[in-house]
């Protein structure tokens, strides 16, 4: 993991501009060895989106591209990036954007009413970059952390062929029925939602605490000026409601070669799920990894000898079908 600035003393210290501490961008990734830069995008529907590319700092061309999702609430700018960071210095040049109502995209905040033109903003994006003649004829993946992983089978839905495989992390897939909500709870916010689909009302922990494990890395991710802290609304759980029953009902049509990680100890999705979506999927080249005593936030929020195992599993992974 990128080194972080005075760690010892992070409890002390009010804020961070960035994850890692204090170092401007540009310093940090040329620290690092990459070439990152930020942009904006906008899509067909006239949304404009805030995107990021983290690159290999070397004279030859990339290994491969990774076009990343985040999960709920989250965005590209904060931990988020300790990954794509990782993989450009591994040789992967990685893209990423923040979805309607997130981080610095156009929307009401953490507001989804429809995650199927999500995903067409995001394949626009990406096949933007997959446009790019230094680009072209390179391999192409996807990868999802949470809602992100929902959102990458529904990609594949939509563009079978596009990509060459998938590296899903803790994938929102399905709502465990242990967590999900009994009727008649989801007709009555169904209900509610047609009227009044920008409330947030809708009771929930702050899922934070439920995903980092490391008592100091809370506070780092506690920082992200960014990251939505309100009760989700109305439209966007059941859209999230409606999506995942319909990738649920559909792991079985999945065919992209994917490697699916989570962890044992994950309250937020079910590694159930996950180990359905493995016994399920048309795929012939699927794996999955599922790590004893690990929480949701397996890329930054464990110790970091078990972010590394991670990491290294993906790197692995990469490398095998590059």
């Amino acid at each position: 993991m990128p080194p972080m600035e005075d760690e010892q003393t992070s409890l002390l210290k009010p804020t961070y501009p960035h994850y890692w501490g204090y170092t401007q961008e540009q310093d940090y990734y040329a620290q690092q060895g990459i070439s990152a830069a930020a942009s904006h995008f906008t899509t067909p529907r006239g949304l404009t989106l805030f995107t990021r590319s983290w690159l290999p700092h070397t004279p030859s061309h990339p290994r491969a591209l990774v076009f990343m999702v985040h999960g709920y609430g989250n965005d590209i700018s904060w931990t988020f990036q300790a990954t794509p960071i990782f993989l450009a210095q591994n040789g992967f040049a990685s893209f990423a954007i923040d979805l309607q109502g997130h981080g610095r995209s156009q929307g009401l905040k953490a507001f989804v009413p429809n995650v199927d033109l999500v995903v067409q903003d995001c394949l626009s994006f990406f096949n933007s970059i997959k446009q790019d003649p230094k680009f072209r004829n390179l391999p192409c993946f996807l990868y999802g952390e949470s809602m992100g992983g929902a959102i990458c089978l529904l990609i594949h839905f939509a563009d079978p062929k596009g990509f060459k495989g998938a590296i899903l992390v803790a994938p929102m897939c399905r709502i465990s029925d242990k967590v999900r909500p009994k009727w008649p709870i989801p007709q009555i916010l169904t209900f509610l939602a047609r009227f009044f689909p920008t409330w947030a009302i809708v009771p929930a922990p702050d899922l934070l605490y439920k995903s980092v494990k490391v008592d100091h890395k809370k506070v780092i991710a506690d920082m992200n000026p960014l990251r939505y802290r309100g009760k989700p609304r109305l439209g966007t759980v059941v859209e999230l409601l409606r999506v995942t029953d319909f990738v649920g009902k559909r792991l079985g049509d999945v065919e992209l070669p994917f490697v699916v990680l989570h962890g044992s100890a994950d309250v937020v999705t079910d590694p159930a799920v996950s180990r359905e979506l493995y016994e399920e999927a048309k795929s012939e080249d699927k794996s999955i990894k599922i790590y004893d005593g690990m929480m949701h936030s397996l890329l930054f929020g464990e110790t970091d000898e078990n972010v590394e195992i991670v990491r290294n599993d993906i790197l692995q992974w990469l490398n095998a079908r590059c």
